[in-house]
């Protein structure tokens, strides 16, 4: 059974409720743990259409005060809170993405990539409507280079959302899957995220975008089995109603491939809770 939900988001980025709001909602499907894992305000050049990063950078403050009075509050539980943040890679600003890294004293810190150069590439189909397999295949690669490298840089404890890369061109990404240099690709990924001493996350957000599966895909699954992964379980809620979505689902996916266990880290420290 799965009882903490480790990347959720509010309404002081692009979600709909407070944290408190997304405390209770947590608390009612009787979760144990619920980490609150807003984004960090990206660099001016890296935007989304609908960018909110002038609202999240003048709500950060008081996002970090909500969430730490939060777990404050229910330190003994029933239900007790992290404090986390997701950070996007961003290849050429190092410096900017290490420095949002020790604003605060975070519990534990999601690894993500959302950008290939400058693209928000999850940000809408349109882009990805007339592409070809070979220029679709072209965005896959540099996504899994940009993966490691976020991997490498030793700032994180967990790897989300592992393959959002395939959100608009599900199909096209499972033909590329079929490659052996393509999971050969993941798989140093995914060596060194076991080297970093990381997890992976295994992700129901899928479910309920265009893509209609789980992060991560099941080739994907089948390699972090054989290399015997951390694996933590998230929801990517942006809502109340997000909060732990899936999450049966998530268990029998993967127990399926014989995984038994998964991970929270708390002020840094790995612990171990059984599926």
């Amino acid at each position: 059974m799965i009882l903490a939900d480790l990347h959720t988001h509010t309404r002081y980025s692009h979600g709909g409720n407070t944290p408190h709001e997304m405390h209770a909602a947590a608390a009612a499907k009787g979760l144990e743990l619920i980490g609150f894992s807003e984004h960090s305000p990206r660099p001016q050049g890296f935007d989304y259409r609908n960018e909110y990063r002038e609202h999240l950078s003048r709500h950060l403050p008081d996002y970090a005060r909500e969430v730490q009075e939060l777990k404050k509050i229910h330190a003994h539980g029933p239900c007790r809170v992290l404090f986390g943040m997701e950070m996007d890679w961003l290849d050429g600003e190092e410096e900017h993405v290490r420095a949002a890294c020790t604003a605060w004293d975070f519990d534990y810190l999601l690894g993500s990539v959302h950008f290939l150069g400058r693209w928000g590439f999850d940000d809408g189909s349109d882009a990805w409507k007339d592409l070809s397999q070979e220029e679709c295949e072209k965005h896959y690669v540099a996504y899994f280079t940009a993966w490691r490298r976020m991997i490498a840089s030793g700032l994180f404890r967990i790897a989300a959302h592992p393959d959002l890369i395939k959100i608009f061109s599900v199909e096209r990404f499972h033909v590329w899957l079929a490659d052996p240099r393509s999971l050969e690709l993941i798989r140093q990924g995914l060596q060194a995220l076991r080297d970093q001493g990381m997890s992976m996350e295994i992700s129901s957000a899928g479910l309920r975008k265009a893509c209609r599966e789980i992060y991560p895909a099941p080739p994907i699954m089948a390699l972090a089995a054989e290399l015997e992964l951390p694996v933590s379980f998230a929801s990517d809620a942006h809502g109340r109603d997000d909060v732990g979505y899936g999450f049966a689902r998530l268990a029998s996916y993967a127990r399926s491939f014989g995984f038994r266990e998964y991970t929270v880290f708390e002020r840094g420290r790995r612990t171990i809770h059984p599926i």
